[in-house]
């Protein structure tokens, strides 16, 4: 089935003669994902900071941003080429570039292309080439083994395939130390939990587009029941890793108090979540999103410590 074929009602496909320049320019922008990049590079800049034990060299900072957007850009749009057929059958991605015939297929397959090669060229020159290799890493795995191998074939997909979410941490530290050390481990780990109960919640919202579209994610095999489990197994796990790098020396009260409070919160919306679905409750009653959207907070607040915890040691 092709994007055309399974567009969805009152989606407009845009002919070449017809597509504004403003409007291109935010396709192509778009297609770079920018609100999962803003969260990645959330991760990415407070642990240059732990890495420095103060102030990082900002140039360094700038030239680590750069090169990670540019990545992380180029592998989603990998992902919007590779899932532009899906996408057209999904409310929430119906208004995607390659959807609305903003952007061609083929120029975002060029697009994309430039956007990895040209990242990892510039790790490699202005910051390091250990860097440039963990975000080579990073895109390929975010694009080969979850959007082409998992996605489509496994409820653990968003388990697995967050692994490359996890890496722009330990890049981070990689662009400071030139080096991969026991903290930026744990912060990898702590993303690495965190990602399915971050996920999971949108993906019990928006279960019917994944159903009729045959992506298995873990609501639609799954009742809600089961799927608040897991959220809760995770969620327990992630607060536990958050707590680690106290004891092995890496951060001193600070970041502690924020990761018990803030881990605490977050304890409390699963265990809310987990309680409405045993209930039986459904819909919009079921408040799935109040995970969600504290999820982006908690991950927020919790690398703004780290970032914060080595001027108050």
């Amino acid at each position: 089935m092709t994007a055309v074929e399974s567009r969805p009602a009152g989606v407009l496909v845009e002919s070449p003669g017809h597509r504004p320049f403003g409007a291109r320019v935010k396709g192509f922008v778009a297609l770079t994902k920018p609100r999962v990049i803003e969260l990645l590079l959330m991760t990415t800049v407070p642990v240059m900071f732990l890495a420095a034990q103060g102030v990082p060299d900002l140039w360094l900072v700038l030239a680590t941003c750069v090169g990670g957007y540019l990545s992380a850009g180029g592998a989603g749009a990998f992902n919007m080429y590779y899932d532009r057929d899906i996408d057209a059958m999904m409310d929430r991605t119906s208004q995607r570039p390659l959807v609305t015939g903003m952007v061609s297929p083929r120029e975002c397959l060029v697009f994309a292309s430039a956007l990895t090669v040209g990242s990892t060229v510039w790790f490699w020159f202005l910051v390091n080439p250990l860097s440039a290799m963990l975000s080579l890493g990073a895109n390929a795995f975010y694009v080969v083994v979850y959007t082409m191998i998992l996605k489509r074939r496994t409820a653990q997909n968003i388990v697995w395939g967050g692994i490359a979410g996890c890496l722009p941490v330990i890049i981070g530290w990689s662009a400071v130390k030139n080096e991969v050390s026991w903290a930026s481990l744990i912060l990898f780990l702590v993303i690495f939990f965190w990602t399915p109960p971050h996920y999971w919640p949108l993906s019990m919202k928006v279960k019917d587009d994944y159903e009729r579209v045959g992506v298995p994610m873990l609501p639609v095999i799954a009742g809600n029941k089961a799927v608040a489990k897991q959220i809760v197994l995770y969620s327990w796990v992630m607060v536990g890793v958050s707590l680690l790098l106290q004891p092995l020396g890496y951060t001193g009260w600070f970041y502690t108090a924020v990761a018990v409070l803030c881990g605490a919160f977050w304890l409390k919306e699963a265990h809310a979540l987990q309680s409405r679905a045993k209930a039986g409750v459904t819909g919009a009653k079921l408040k799935e999103m109040r995970l969600f959207h504290w999820s982006i907070t908690y991950v927020s607040l919790l690398f703004t410590a780290v970032a914060i915890d080595p001027f108050l040691r």
